[in-house]
């Protein structure tokens, strides 16, 4: 029976439960698209998700203004009046820090770097199939799970834990922190995935395709072109040295392997 679309929000069922005996998360969905929106929606629904859907950018905006939350936003990029990358752009300025998959047609390797360098976690071509859009999601839930695990643990433990030094950079592989020179880094989980292991692996070469299943998922295709996963790999890496040379401004321990991908460097004695 299909379902109501009164008010621009599609009205979803109580999530089912996952096999492990929780809900698989909340997610917004911002698309204008009212056919392609409800079918997501119900898919994304009977695979045990809490879905809101929205038909312009600016309704999200104001959910989340009011207090709204989510594990993911899936974002359209093509909208009337407030397109999606103006969504992300808005979300970050207001602080709200949830991960945002871009979901389009548009296939250009120029608005998949727009995409990643403004925020997103992922940009995946509406043509992709269910199947991995949701491994995607799925990962991304996990991880902000356990990231949040991590931090519950360090606050309520009462001595340190386990700190991994290699040269200036500690590793707190516990809790998926990482400080430089004395000074905390603040590094999303997967920029602490590809730290810990570019800097356990110091001096030897780290292939693109490695550093990006390690960050999508053995396996996951996106981007444009037989390589465009390398598009994604170099903004992760982009981030990175930001958020290290916001502390030192020196900081040049990732270096590049043309073609190939990228090596922490090894530490002076």
């Amino acid at each position: 029976m299909p379902h109501s679309l009164s008010n621009n929000v599609l009205p979803i069922s109580p999530p089912k439960p996952t096999p492990n005996g929780g809900n698989a998360g909340r997610v917004v969905l911002i698309d204008d698209d009212d056919l392609f929106r409800e079918a997501l929606g119900l898919n994304l629904s009977d695979e045990g998700f809490d879905v809101l859907t929205f038909d312009r950018g600016q309704k999200g905006l104001d959910y989340f203004a009011s207090g709204g939350a989510a594990d993911i936003v899936l974002l359209d990029w093509r909208m009337p009046e407030v397109d999606g990358i103006k969504v992300l752009h808005r979300l970050r300025e207001s602080g709200v820090d949830v991960p945002v998959i871009f979901l389009t047609v548009l296939s250009d390797q120029i608005y998949e770097e727009a995409a990643l360098a403004g925020g997103a976690i992922d940009f995946v071509e509406k043509s992709r199939s269910l199947s991995i859009l949701l491994k995607r999601m799925q990962l991304i839930v996990e991880g902000r799970k356990a990231a949040a695990g991590g931090a519950s643990a360090q606050a309520g433990a009462q001595g340190g834990a386990p700190v991994l030094k290699i040269g200036d950079l500690d590793l707190l592989q516990e809790d998926c922190r990482a400080q430089w020179r004395g000074k905390p880094v603040d590094l999303t989980l997967t920029e602490f995935k590809i730290i810990n292991m570019l800097a356990t692996r110091a001096g030897r070469d780290v292939s693109y395709r490695e550093i990006y299943d390690l960050a999508r998922g053995a396996g996951f295709i996106a981007g444009y072109g037989d390589v465009g996963y390398r598009s994604n790999v170099r903004a992760f890496i982009k981030r990175i040295r930001q958020k290290f040379r916001a502390i030192d401004p020196d900081f040049e321990q990732v270096e590049n392997y043309p073609g190939f991908g990228y090596r922490w460097l090894e530490p002076h004695d």
